[in-house]
């Protein structure tokens, strides 16, 4: 078993970025599917959020730039 696991990563990690993130989504989704959850209405919600958060610096809000939210998430050590 653990050689087919190795063979099976090694072909894996010859893959592309892209390709290699499908395929962890994919295996992860595996592990615990949710059948409650529907892609639909979480892509109709993301899209809610999407034109809220754009409303939002469409009105001038302040926004927080990135680099600041990096070292708030993972401390000075960020940088």
């Amino acid at each position: 078993m653990a050689s087919t696991l190795d063979a099976v990563l090694g072909e894996a990690m010859a893959m592309s970025d892209r390709d290699r993130a499908d395929l962890a989504a994919r295996l992860i989704a595996s592990l615990d599917p949710d059948p409650a959850i529907d892609p639909d209405e979480v892509e109709a919600a993301w899209a809610v959020e999407i034109d809220d958060r754009l409303s939002r610096v469409d009105a001038g809000e302040p926004t927080i730039e990135w680099s600041v939210v990096r070292r708030q998430l993972l401390g000075d050590a960020a940088g």
